[in-house]
């Protein structure tokens, strides 16, 4: 008897999941759909804080630009793979000249903000902050509101812990940024 043929797992492309629409929670990982779930309430008031210190830091250095609302980001081609941050922000020299797509954005914003979820598994957390490292991504911040940490991880390869009493500055990507850690969990329930 003739064993069946698995046929060959279908590949999704950024485009394919861009036709999906804003309704799909899903993310691409070397061409396969991960879905995303929706966020908790503390999570959606941590990124709120973390976006209002941010978004005032721009207004006064209009070096680039700042999106949330997971906005997808091509980091490779041939399998696709469509990440999405909590937080990021584009330096403006690296935005297109004939204005902002509609699509997901080509290649990984300078800094990439997560927030972890109580659910997530550090194990995927940390294959994705190395696909934005990987990706070009200069600096990515995890914000860990159980534990009211920052770790920053540098595209040198380096990182930092940051608890509550530190200081978290946006290096050599946002200068001149620098809250205590402390403010972005102020007010926390």
């Amino acid at each position: 008897m003739a064993m069946p043929v698995k046929a060959p797992e279908r590949l999704w492309t950024a485009e394919d999941l861009l036709a999906l629409g804003e309704e799909a929670r899903y993310e691409l990982i070397e061409g396969r759909l991960v879905p995303m779930s929706p966020t908790g309430l503390s999570h959606g008031c941590t990124e709120a804080r973390i976006v209002a210190l941010l978004w005032s830091y721009l207004r006064e250095h209009p070096i680039g630009i700042l999106v949330t609302g997971e906005v997808g980001f091509v980091l490779r081609r041939d399998p696709d793979t469509v990440r999405a941050a909590d937080i990021a922000f584009i330096r403006a020299d690296r935005l297109p000249p004939e204005g902002l797509p509609f699509g997901f954005f080509e290649g990984a914003p300078d800094l990439a903000v997560e927030i972890l979820f109580p659910f997530d598994r550090y194990p995927d957390l940390l294959r994705k902050v190395s696909q934005w490292l990987e990706a070009g991504t200069r600096l990515v911040w995890v914000v860990d509101p159980a534990r009211r940490t920052v770790t920053a991880f540098q595209s040198d390869g380096t990182l930092r812990l940051l608890d509550e009493s530190a200081e978290l500055d946006g290096g050599d990507v946002l200068p001149g940024f620098r809250h205590p850690v402390r403010d972005l969990f102020e007010g926390e329930l």
